[in-house]
C-alpha cells in the first residue's frame, strides 16, 4: 500500500492507493497530476546539499528593503506551507513515540526549522500566523484531516509510517517547486530553494530507510 498525496492550498486531494483499488475523499478540488512523475521525481533528481550551507542560512534569511508587497498567491502559498511544515514536524514525532526510530525524531527537528524559516518571513510581511501551538491541530481543515490519515497509516507497521515520511517529502518537493514558480521575490525564493534542498535531504534518508527494511517506496 502506498499513500500519494497531493497537498496544495488550492487543489486539495488525499489519493489512496490500496490493492489498486482508488478510494476517493472528500475534498474541495482533485489536482490533475501524474502520480508516478510525483512519486520519482524527487528520488530521479534529488542531490546532497550541505548541511552546514543549509543550517547558515535558515538561520539568516535573506531581507529585502524596501519591503514588496506580496500577491495573494504568494500570502496563500506561504500560509500553506507553514502548515505543510507543521504537519511533517508533527507526524514525524507522532512516528517517533510509536516506533523510537531515531530517523522520526531527527527529521523533525529539522521540520521545526523549517516552520521557524518561514515564521520569519510570515513575521516580515506582517502576515497572520495559521499555525497552532499544539500538535496535531491545524487551522486548514483538509491539513488536519491529512494528519489524521497519516497517523492511522504510521499506527500499521515501522515501513508505513517510513513510506509516510517519503512520501510527505516528495510532496513537499513538488510544492515548493509550485511556490518557486509563483514568485520573483528573492527572499522568498532563498527560503523555497533551501526548503526543498532539505526535503531532498529527507527524501535520501527515508528512501535508504526503506530499502535497508527490505521494502520499495514504490510499491
Amino acid at each position: 500500500m502506498v499513500i500519494f498525496v497531493t497537498m496544495r492550498a488550492k487543489y486539495y486531494s488525499y489519493i489512496y492507493i490500496e490493492q489498486k483499488q482508488l478510494c476517493d475523499m472528500k475534498t474541495e478540488k482533485i489536482f490533475q497530476t501524474s502520480i508516478l512523475g510525483v512519486l520519482f521525481l524527487s528520488l530521479l533528481t534529488f542531490g546532497s546539499c550541505k548541511k552546514e550551507i543549509v543550517e547558515q542560512v535558515i538561520e539568516t534569511p535573506t531581507i529585502e528593503t524596501p519591503l514588496v508587497a506580496l500577491t495573494d498567491e504568494e500570502i496563500e502559498d506561504l500560509r500553506f506551507l507553514r502548515e505543510e511544515e507543521k504537519l511533517a514536524h508533527d507526524v514525524y514525532l507522532y512516528a517517533y513515540e510509536k516506533h523510537n526510530i531515531m530517523i522520526f525524531q531527527n527529521i523533525s527537528n529539522s521540520e521545526q526549522t523549517h516552520m521557524d524559516n518561514v515564521m520569519t518571513i510570515i513575521t516580515k510581511y506582517g502576515l497572520e500566523d495559521p499555525a497552532s501551538n499544539e500538535r496535531g491541530e491545524f487551522t486548514n481543515q483538509t491539513l488536519q484531516d491529512l494528519y489524521d490519515q497519516l497517523t492511522l497509516k504510521v499506527d500499521s507497521s515501522l515501513v508505513a509510517a517510513l513510506i509516510v515520511g517519503a512520501t510527505i517529502e516528495d510532496l513537499d518537493i513538488n510544492d515548493l517547486k509550485l511556490n518557486i514558480e509563483r514568485t520573483t521575490k528573492t527572499d522568498l525564493l532563498d527560503m523555497y530553494y533551501l526548503l526543498e534542498c532539505g526535503s531532498r535531504n529527507h527524501m535520501r534518508a527515508f528512501y535508504k530507510k526503506i530499502t535497508n527494511e527490505g521494502a520499495d517506496y514504490s510499491n
